[in-house]
């Protein structure tokens, strides 16, 4: 990137079981939370991009632009659906980015929601994927069972345990006592986790994300124009990278089972923007995609937080709980928040946001002012890495 953008604002609707609420409900929540802060109308948006991964999975809703359009109660203004397996969050940011950047527009937003309680089991993502996704490579395909390999391979190579994964678990949790948008708020035991039903040996229930309803809404100007804001906050930097299709990592003879490629290319990139030398040191924070809790030890050695097989050990010793030198999902992350899958990339940059504005009360990350978001879909083939900082 020549130039940078900025987050002037941002919104998020609770995330949980919203029964009583529809999927444009749950959008126009997030999008008014997101333009009163910027002080905008929806009219004054250039542009903007709905990630919504599942459409079918859900309420039939967000397969096109024309969903957010009527979310907003506008019209004649370019909407794009973006879809990117959990990824699509980061895409739809972006995209947008993009569009600022080429000085196609001055105001973009980008928007992300999932309503996924209103099917029950049988109608699942599960069944949806398996129905129809890849007629070979998706057949027995479960999130839950795909990253319990890493897990596995990571037990041999290091000697991962999993007293180490449920410590993730109640790491997480315990931070989301404090956030008041997470899906689950209360705390859990080691023990909990420990005998909580066996998912995909070795991750238990208390290892996975819930199932979620949820929105979160941002708005993006460039960094020249931000200064007429009273909230504002620095994209530095932005990777995304796509390294395989479906599951080919799972057939790729020289694949290790260890890390994610696609998230170390874009953290490279994003940080090669953003100027990060040693991400160990220079981020307060970090937000990272644990739709289990293996995902979230291996993120923080693809984002360079420390060597490979070092991450139980930061753990261990405090450096990624609140109050710890570099807490990582304060937010309580997708283990306690959920994952409506097309809003998780950008809930992910909101509480970055917020802690950096200092206002995340009862999770708040003392002094921050740089932090960093991971987001990944598919089999980890997909992966955004945003760098956020004070302006």
């Amino acid at each position: 990137m020549t130039d940078h953008i900025a987050i002037v604002g941002a919104g998020c609707t609770p995330f949980g079981e919203h029964f009583d609420r529809s999927y444009t409900d749950l959008v126009a929540e997030a999008c008014r939370e997101a333009l009163g802060e910027a002080g905008l109308q929806p009219r004054q948006i250039g542009a903007a991009w709905l990630s919504t991964a599942f459409p079918d999975v859900g309420v039939h809703r967000g397969r096109s632009g024309m969903d957010l359009a009527e979310s907003l109660g506008v019209g004649g203004m370019p909407i794009t659906r973006v879809s990117n397996f959990c990824a699509s969050g980061g895409d739809a940011l972006r995209n947008a980015a993009h569009a600022l950047l080429a000085g196609q527009v001055d105001v973009a937003l980008a928007v992300g929601v999932e309503k996924q309680r209103d099917r029950p089991p049988q109608e699942s993502i599960v069944k949806l994927m398996v129905e129809t996704g890849h007629p070979f490579y998706q057949k027995g395909f479960t999130a839950a069972g795909s990253f319990a390999v890493f897990a596995v391979r990571r037990m041999k190579e290091f000697g991962l345990t999993r007293e180490d994964l449920a410590a993730v678990s109640v790491k997480n949790h315990r931070h989301a006592a404090g956030n008041p948008k997470a899906h689950q708020r209360k705390p859990v035991t080691a023990e909990q986790v420990l005998g909580s039903p066996m998912v995909a040996w070795p991750l238990t229930l208390l290892d996975c994300c819930p199932t979620t309803d949820g929105a979160s809404a941002l708005v993006l100007v460039r960094e020249a124009d931000a200064a007429r804001y009273r909230s504002r906050v620095l994209v530095a930097g932005m990777g995304f990278s796509v390294s395989s299709g479906w599951d080919a990592p799972f057939h790729d003879d020289a694949f290790d089972f260890i890390g994610f490629p696609a998230v170390r290319q874009a953290a490279a990139a994003a940080y090669a923007q953003a100027g990060i030398g040693d991400p160990a040191k220079e981020f307060d924070l970090a937000e990272v995609h644990d739709c289990f809790s293996i995902n979230e030890l291996i993120a923080c050695e693809d984002l360079g937080f420390c060597g490979r097989g070092e991450s139980p050990r930061l753990l261990r010793d405090g450096v990624t709980r609140l109050g710890g030198r570099m807490p990582v999902n304060p937010s309580g992350g997708l283990l306690s928040c959920g994952h409506p899958v097309g809003a998780t990339g950008l809930r992910m940059v909101y509480e970055v946001m917020r802690q950096i504005q200092g206002v995340a009360e009862g999770r708040q990350v003392s002094g921050a002012r740089q932090g960093v978001t991971q987001n990944i879909g598919g089999p980890g083939a997909v992966a955004f890495v945003s760098v956020l900082r004070r302006m």
